[in-house]
């Protein structure tokens, strides 16, 4: 199963003061918009996203369809049909993708320890 692009969605309390911190430790602002109290920072292929006010928790995320640039992959395996595999395994979901859709979607799962897990396909 490939997954995509993998990265730790961080809940910060003041994204400031989180860019601020993450930037002395060798992360670039890669993508989002500040204003709106989100970043996405990378530092080599290692990429996480810091959101204010947006998530509970923190989290991992999957990006089917991207790699670590959010660059399109030529070939990549559907959200849909992730989903579909994993619920064959028995994987409960807090929330699915509409899996009768193309294009975009979205799903979260947690695992054992309620960790938070988004898989968020953006083509």
């Amino acid at each position: 199963m490939q997954l995509g692009a993998f990265s730790i969605s961080l809940n910060v309390k003041d994204i400031h003061a989180s860019k601020e911190f993450y930037e002395k430790i060798g992360f670039e602002a890669f993508s989002g918009n500040i204003e709106q109290n989100w970043l996405i920072m990378k530092n080599g292929k290692t990429v996480i996203g810091l959101f204010q006010g947006m998530f509970e928790k923190n989290m991992l995320t999957f990006n089917p369809g991207w790699d670590e640039n959010a660059h399109n992959l030529d070939v990549f395996e559907d959200i849909r049909d992730i989903q579909k595999k994993l619920k064959a395994e028995g994987i409960s979901f807090t929330a699915e993708a509409n899996e009768t859709t193309q294009g975009p979607a979205s799903f979260f799962i947690e695992d054992p320890d309620g960790n938070p897990i988004l898989f968020d396909q953006h083509r």
